[in-house]
């Protein structure tokens, strides 16, 4: 499917956490002169709440509730670079207004990196767990698919800098804006 990204005036990183989204966001921004948007900071600033204490005074449902409604109303701006959450693919309303309003790159990661990269966060309710690496695991692959419907562009992000990573992200985006 040839997507024309001509159309789209923001960018929206997913992957899973520790993917790179927020380290590749900035430069992103940086390098396209957009601002860039973490959505779990701007929940956090919504509800006057770290994200790790909505989840253990709140739940999940409450947490993605909340989520969907900054989606509603952050993804009327425009030249902006949004990192999602981890889990926002995980409502078919959220990926469909993040598709229609950016362009939507996956930075994949494999199981293994996610659990090298995460092994000492401690502010990620969802792996919190006795057993973390099977968790992780058992997340990436049930996300995996969601994340590749939900992208125009999947960067293997497991061993490249986020300078390359973001160069890529770059030249697919730019290229056919210049069409």
């Amino acid at each position: 499917m040839h997507v024309n990204l001509s159309d789209y005036k923001n960018i929206s990183l997913i992957g899973f956490m520790g993917s790179g989204k927020t380290t590749i966001g900035k430069i992103l921004a940086e390098k396209l002169g957009f601002l860039f948007i973490d959505i779990d900071r701007v929940i956090e600033l919504k509800d006057g709440k770290k994200i790790s204490d909505i989840f253990r005074i709140y739940g999940e449902d409450y947490f993605r509730n909340l989520e969907t409604e900054v989606i509603k109303k952050i993804y009327k701006n425009k030249n902006c670079v949004f990192a999602c959450g981890g889990g926002v693919i995980e409502r078919k309303e959220n990926v469909k207004l993040i598709r229609e309003n950016s362009f939507v790159v996956y930075l994949s990661i494999s199981p293994e990196v996610a659990i090298k990269r995460l092994k000492d966060v401690t502010d990620r309710p969802l792996i919190e767990v006795q057993n973390r690496e099977k968790t992780i695991k058992e997340m990436i692959i049930k996300r995996d698919s969601l994340y590749r419907e939900s992208a125009h562009l999947v960067i293997n992000n497991d061993d490249i800098s986020p300078d390359k990573a973001s160069d890529e992200i770059l030249k697919r985006f730019l290229s056919s804006k210049t069409v």
